[in-house]
């Protein structure tokens, strides 16, 4: 499977966020340590897709995928992920850029709906907004996630973490050591020196200020 990304003929502005792009595409083909092609290409796939992702036998028909259901289902059930150097990965992308040089980090809860899958492991309730009126409770998985976020009116963001919160989980405290864990490694990948301005975390009235603690750097 070939990684890389070529781009000929592409206007040259745009040539240095193409290498970024390759770079990027090159290292998260080395995070995959088991049946690495067939991820890889599933993964094309889903943003070649162009619509919602239904099954992953329809996804299996789109060109990127390079192979049958088959090898589809096989990725998904035998194929690993390095998940820490994927996570040290998207840390050393480079930061949405805010006049100030202040890194934005946006933390929250979201989940991954899975009201007809019975025999799925680890379901919990979820709390669900934004359809119709009021709040709703659906099975699923909820996901907590860590963002960097732009400036401006656009929604984009960068994410940067995201762990899977189970039944027996403190939502806080997992929380947290997640915060602490991606600061740590944005400083690593050097995103926030010493003298640096702290680095600003937002996140709704949920989360105990005194249970999230404190992180050189981050307030």
């Amino acid at each position: 499977m070939n990684a890389t990304l070529s781009c000929p003929g592409a206007p040259a502005q745009l040539m240095p966020a193409a290498g970024r792009l390759a770079g990027f595409r090159q290292e998260l083909y080395r995070c995959l340590t088991s049946r690495r092609d067939g991820l890889f290409s599933l993964a094309d796939a889903v943003l070649c897709h162009g619509g919602r992702v239904t099954d992953l036998a329809r996804l299996s028909l789109v060109p990127e995928a390079g192979r049958g259901h088959g090898g589809v289902y096989d990725a998904v059930s035998a194929g690993r992920v390095d998940v820490g150097r994927l996570r040290r990965a998207l840390a050393g992308l480079p930061l949405p850029a805010w006049p100030d040089g202040r890194i934005r980090l946006a933390v929250d809860v979201s989940g991954w709906l899975r009201p007809d899958a019975a025999t799925s492991p680890g379901r919990m309730h979820c709390h669900v907004r934004g359809r119709g009126k009021g709040a709703w409770i659906a099975p699923g998985w909820p996901y907590s996630f860590v963002a960097a976020l732009s400036p401006g009116r656009n929604s984009w963001a960068l994410l940067l973490d995201a762990v899977r919160l189970g039944p027996g989980d403190d939502e806080r405290a997992v929380t947290a050591a997640q915060l602490r864990e991606v600061v740590t490694r944005l400083a690593a990948a050097g995103h926030w020196r010493d003298g640096d301005p702290p680095v600003l975390v937002t996140m709704d009235a949920g989360y105990s200020p005194v249970q999230r603690g404190s992180r050189p750097g981050s307030e």
